[in-house]
């Protein structure tokens, strides 16, 4: 019973908290840029559900906690409840002036953007914060050591060596090569490195293998077989910080695509994707490692909410974008049958990614071990 609570309080109350501050933030993006836009807001919600408290603002927006804490929402005036022509003609001119369907596309649009534009914003002043008072780490990209054995010593790299080019992109620091080494999947590299003043080009094809994260996950990785000559941080000022921040944000998304484009093409393993109990967990590690471990994963979390909720899934924030587009292109919104076809669509994807995703959860739990044993 005890372990059971120490486990709420590591792992459930950070992964809350931090979904929470999350969630609010998308939130905010959208309930924001809507009051910039003249659309009343009729709820802002953290959670699903039945109420749990709650209060009304001077303006008549309802600020609530419900009993579901994963996700939330911000329901304005017109959104969903005014679909037909004859609903949108009983309006009076007031409300017309305050409903949000009967705003320009481009404010429609930038209502909905403004959620996942909220959250890489948030990533990138997470980054900016740990840069200006953390530090940057930052680590030259000089092999320090070549491993024994390993692809490194097979393709001729040597320690000293200054590492420029990885397959024709620049590397200026070594967590670029740990970068591109960390999405290859066993494909060769073609490496350019400064010796004895002078490039000298290598092939390298890196080593798949398998390691227990820190969270006793077991993953397949890529390793070159290198290590740096030394690690530093590098405190920035607030505006480099705040440049360096968007850089890192648009690198982790670059990378965070790519990899899932490896995942769609069947070069990378699906089961890497986490569900709530990954997330969880991952949670209270990074809470268990101090408020810059807590800050940078928030970061990570955050960039891929805003990625999730850009994809043209319908339901989610891409999706109704999406209907924007098609909106934009013939002049009409589409059909209410078609945008229910493609809504119900959009949940049974959700809903099967999110299964897929808690079964990968479920399956390196340590008690998967003794389900496996009614399949085999």
């Amino acid at each position: 019973m005890i372990e059971f609570f120490i486990g709420i309080w590591d792992y459930v109350i950070p992964f809350l908290f931090i979904l929470t501050v999350l969630v609010f933030v998308h939130e905010m993006g959208h309930y924001l840029v809507a009051r910039y836009n003249g659309v009343r807001i009729e709820t802002f919600s953290i959670g699903f559900g039945p109420e749990l408290f709650g209060w009304n603002d001077k303006v008549g927006t309802r600020w609530k906690f419900s009993v579901l804490p994963l996700g939330g929402y911000v329901k304005m005036f017109g959104e969903m409840d005014l679909e037909d022509e004859v609903d949108k003609a009983s309006l009076s001119d007031e409300e017309r002036r305050l409903s949000f369907v009967h705003k320009r596309l481009r404010q429609r649009a930038a209502v909905v953007a403004a959620g996942p534009i909220a959250n890489f914003l948030f990533a990138i002043l997470a980054f900016a914060i740990l840069f200006s008072t953390f530090g940057q780490p930052y680590t030259a990209p000089d092999i320090g050591e070549v491993q024994a054995g390993s692809a490194a010593e097979a393709a001729g790299l040597h320690p000293g060596d200054v590492v420029l080019r990885i397959d024709g992109s620049s590397i200026n620091r070594f967590e670029d090569i740990k970068q591109v080494v960390g999405l290859n999947t066993g494909s060769p590299l073609e490496i350019v490195v400064a010796r004895n003043g002078g490039e000298v080009t290598v092939v390298a094809t890196p080593e798949r293998i398998e390691i227990t994260n820190r969270f006793g996950h077991v993953q397949k990785v890529s390793r070159l077989g290198i290590r740096s000559a030394g690690m530093s941080y590098l405190r920035r000022d607030p505006g480099t910080a705040l440049w360096e921040g968007t850089k890192e944000t648009v690198a982790f998304t670059g990378l965070t695509l790519k990899a899932l484009g490896q995942m769609i093409s069947g070069t990378r393993e699906a089961d890497e994707l986490s569900g709530p109990i990954g997330i969880a967990q991952m949670s209270g590690e990074a809470a268990q490692g101090g408020f810059a471990t807590l800050l940078w994963f928030m970061a990570i979390l955050s960039i891929n909410l805003g990625l999730i909720n850009i994809f043209p899934i319908p339901l989610l924030d891409g999706g109704h974008l999406f209907f924007y587009g098609i909106e934009a292109m013939t002049g009409r919104p589409p059909s209410a049958k078609l945008r229910e076809i493609g809504f119900r669509l959009g949940l049974a994807l959700v809903l099967t990614l999110m299964v897929f995703a808690t079964w990968n959860d479920l399956a390196r739990l340590p008690v998967a071990d003794y389900f496996r044993g009614f399949f085999s």
